[in-house]
């Protein structure tokens, strides 16, 4: 990562360090979900036909198979022994079946090769049924696919390639065969669920509910979990009272946490890290943390203190958040390799009052 990237990096990071205020509130719908409404997941086998001898050729014995029984069923008696199938590919189609769509609506569905297919451009999918975990057919997919990309023969035995050609959508390419009932009738209790459990955040859109109710209607079954009672005056108006519920507007907290990705030396913060006193020795880098609030400096931000290259020390007052350490630390040049061989020295001294993730 260029020393240009890494002032990129503290630019976000200072971003997401910026304090939390009634601006950067919430609706509940973008961080909780209802009980009961969900999407469903769907799969299918079915054969791509009409490909420029990009199929799966015959080492894929499953896609011959299923091409012959396809064939069988429509009459055509073949002998498989005669059976090419470098124009045929046999593909998994997977769809995801939202709530409360209806029958005779459409979804997407992506296709992905199983055989030796080396491209899907310009095919077709045959109607292949759509099954849910429960074995039942819930969508009938077939129609042109779209591979977004293209494979190009220059002639001198080289190819011109574009994207990822053995995986293809196909844009409303299933039609939904059975719905998923889901209903909001009658119902005298709602459960949501925070996608991130935190008591603090429940706290508050407790709290939000009720002043909207006016009345104790929310009760907390957990940090993640609230259920709502539905007042006699929605009665009978199930979505309207919904639609008030997850347009409350909530601050959210949440655990101090600093994420690392060592792979590409990206490091990711929020506003509440703090770190401790403390001192730290890195090469011919020197880092300290005190209570000294008078610390004679080259270059001064706020509680942060940084001097030049030369000596290499970096010193903050008492208080000083990671994203202080961060600046400072940038100031002298530190590379990203650096600052995460330091985070993690400082989290393991104790010093660094968030949780550390590396992934």
């Amino acid at each position: 990562m260029k020393f240009s990237q890494f002032s990129i990096l503290l630019v976000i990071i200072s971003v997401l360090l910026a304090p939390l205020n009634e601006a950067g509130a919430v609706r509940l719908k973008d961080i909780a979900s209802v009980k009961g409404i969900r999407s469903n997941q769907l799969v299918g086998y079915g054969l791509v036909v009409g490909l420029d001898g990009s199929g799966d050729g015959n080492k894929s014995p499953f896609t011959s198979q299923a091409l012959i029984n396809m064939l069988e069923n429509m009459g055509v008696h073949v002998n498989k022994d005669d059976v090419k199938v470098k124009n045929v590919a046999g593909v998994m189609v997977t769809a995801t079946l939202p709530a409360f769509v209806k029958t005779g609506q459409t979804i997407d569905v992506t296709l992905s090769t199983l055989g030796d297919a080396k491209s899907l451009q310009g095919g077709t999918l045959i109607a292949t049924p759509l099954k849910g975990l429960d074995g039942k057919v819930y969508a009938v997919g077939q129609g042109p696919v779209s591979i977004g990309g293209f494979q190009v023969d220059t002639g001198t035995n080289e190819r011109v390639q574009a994207n990822h050609l053995t995986v293809a959508r196909i844009p409303d390419g299933a039609t939904v065969e059975r719905e998923v009932p889901v209903s909001f009738t009658g119902k005298q209790e709602i459960v949501l669920h925070l996608n991130t459990p935190d008591f603090t955040t429940m706290s508050r859109a407790i709290n939000a509910i009720d002043a909207l109710l006016e009345g104790s209607y929310a009760n907390a079954k957990d940090s993640g979990t609230v259920s709502i009672s539905v007042p006699e005056k929605f009665a009978g108006s199930e979505v309207s009272f919904m639609a008030a519920i997850e347009n409350l507007e909530i601050v959210p907290d949440s655990v101090a946490r600093v994420v690392i990705d060592e792979r590409t030396g990206t490091i990711v913060m929020g506003k509440d890290v703090k770190i401790k006193e403390l001192a730290v020795a890195h090469g011919n880098l020197s880092v300290q943390v005190s209570n000294n609030k008078t610390i004679p400096s080259q270059v001064e931000n706020s509680n942060v203190t940084a001097r030049d290259q030369e000596n290499k020390l970096v010193a903050l007052s008492s208080g000083a958040t990671l994203g202080d350490l961060v600046s400072a630390l940038n100031g002298v040049g530190v590379t990203p390799r650096d600052l995460i061989a330091i985070l993690q020295s400082i989290k393991a001294a104790g010093a660094l009052d968030a949780d550390l993730e590396i992934i």
